[in-house]
């Protein structure tokens, strides 16, 4: 019975999100309290339990979340992902186009969250396709294979990070075996895929082919554009590796664990950006401030859909249907890892959204972590890669993919959703071949 409740209430919310457009979060809210009173708790201790899912759930993620938010607001309008765009595709030269938007997408979208990377290098990728005369299908493609990875796979976007969070995962390990996991899926996903669609025509509509392009001496150099962008992965991969060789009690290990905690990394990065992106080239501190005010109002909404996911996973923790979930499947020869990409797979398959169909399989999942003993970290990843899967006509990023590039829905299903599943199965094979060394 409390198996049939879980699905029922996922059904309800596939319905209330894809059929009736009700908003995520009060969707949310409303299955949470369907699967609290289907599972005879007292509905004001159903309310107690999405109170207490919200607190936790927001409570490790607003700092992060919101810091990531105003660096990548900085990154984009200092003009530092321009920069770092032209100056990787003049290096790499026609031939190897693909590699250095490979480059580009990764690079830009560690800090900056999946559609604001989406609407800033697209234009680009419109340039590039134009002035080299290559399919822009064969252009654009390896960048959103970046971008989608990055994504669904590393901290600090919202979905890993928040599914770090419940997990209790280091986030400094998932970011580390996240970018293992994700070299490979961006390759195959990227470069090699988009070499088998050369001959689907792609043709931008002309209000997107005309973009604001700074100047040289608008942009701040290569080093600096590259060097903050990367900064919060520099620190965190940083104390994550020390944390592996350094002997306990060394000063350097504590030192890197103060640098490398997520909080404090972004908050480093943030102040780092604003000299250098901004004060270091003349901007005023009102127009830096008023640009950092913007990204987080952007974020508000994120921010609520990622507590009531919380608030379902603690329903189902409280409601006892973690714990029998846990029971059930501990006899199960299936690999936990497995199980936990097929549940975000299906959640993905049915509502769209990559991170609502991340955090709702985590809060599912949840209970296989204490009865296996798997790794949280590749339990992250494991769940990240199938929130990527099958991505068709209830997913944004599908449509935006769509009207951006001008094809028709046979077009999308062809390259966009191949891609992104072919992301999800990549992903699921590099976790389960980390899995056998960690």
């Amino acid at each position: 019975m409390p198996i049939a409740i879980v699905v029922i209430g996922i059904f309800i919310l596939f319905l209330l999100i894809a059929r009736f457009k009700l908003n995520a979060f009060i969707a949310f809210i409303l299955v949470s309290l369907f699967v609290g009173i289907g599972n005879k708790m007292d509905v004001l201790k159903v309310v107690e339990s999405i109170q207490t899912g919200l607190g936790k759930t927001l409570g490790g993620l607003i700092l992060i979340l919101g810091l990531g938010a105003m660096l990548g607001k900085l990154v984009a309008d200092s003009g530092a992902a321009q920069r770092i765009t032209t100056k990787l595709v003049d290096k790499f030269g026609k031939k190897h186009i693909q590699w250095a938007v490979v480059l580009t997408g990764f690079i830009v979208g560690i800090p900056m969250f999946y559609t604001v990377g989406f609407v800033i290098l697209i234009p680009l990728v419109f340039t590039i396709a134009a002035a080299t005369g290559l399919p822009l299908i064969y252009v654009g493609l390896p960048m959103l294979a970046s971008l989608s990875v990055t994504h669904g796979y590393l901290p600090p976007h919202p979905a890993p990070t928040g599914i770090a969070v419940m997990f209790k995962a280091n986030i400094g390990k998932t970011l580390l075996y996240g970018i293992i996991v994700a070299i490979p899926a961006i390759i195959i996903a990227g470069p090699l895929f988009s070499r088998t669609i050369k001959n689907i025509k792609a043709t931008p509509l002309k209000e997107f082919l005309n973009p604001k392009v700074l100047t040289d001496e608008e942009m701040p150099n290569t080093f600096i554009s590259i060097f903050t962008a990367l900064l919060p992965v520099i620190l965190i991969g940083f104390a994550a590796i020390v944390d592996v060789l350094a002997p306990d009690g060394s000063k350097i290990k504590e030192l890197c664990a103060i640098i490398g905690n997520p909080v404090l990394a972004m908050l480093i990065s943030v102040l780092v950006a604003i000299y250098t992106l901004g004060l270091a080239r003349g901007r005023a501190m009102k127009e830096l401030m008023d640009s950092v005010a913007a990204s987080v109002s952007g974020i508000t909404m994120v921010l609520l859909i990622i507590a009531g996911a919380g608030a379902l996973k603690e329903v189902l923790i409280d409601s006892g249907v973690s714990k029998y979930i846990g029971e059930m499947l501990q006899g199960s020869a299936i690999s936990p890892l497995i199980l936990a990409w097929l549940i975000a797979t299906v959640i993905r398959i049915c509502v769209g959204s990559a991170t609502v169909a991340g955090l709702t399989a985590a809060g599912i999942a949840l209970p296989l972590l204490g009865t296996t003993g798997t790794s949280p970290e590749l339990m992250v990843l494991a769940i990240g890669s199938g929130s990527l899967m099958l991505s068709h006509v209830n997913d944004g990023g599908f449509w935006l993919f769509k009207e951006y590039f001008n094809l028709s829905v046979k077009d999308t299903l062809k390259t966009w959703t191949v891609m992104e599943t072919t992301v999800g199965v990549m992903g699921l094979i590099g976790v389960l071949i980390l899995d056998v060394f960690v």
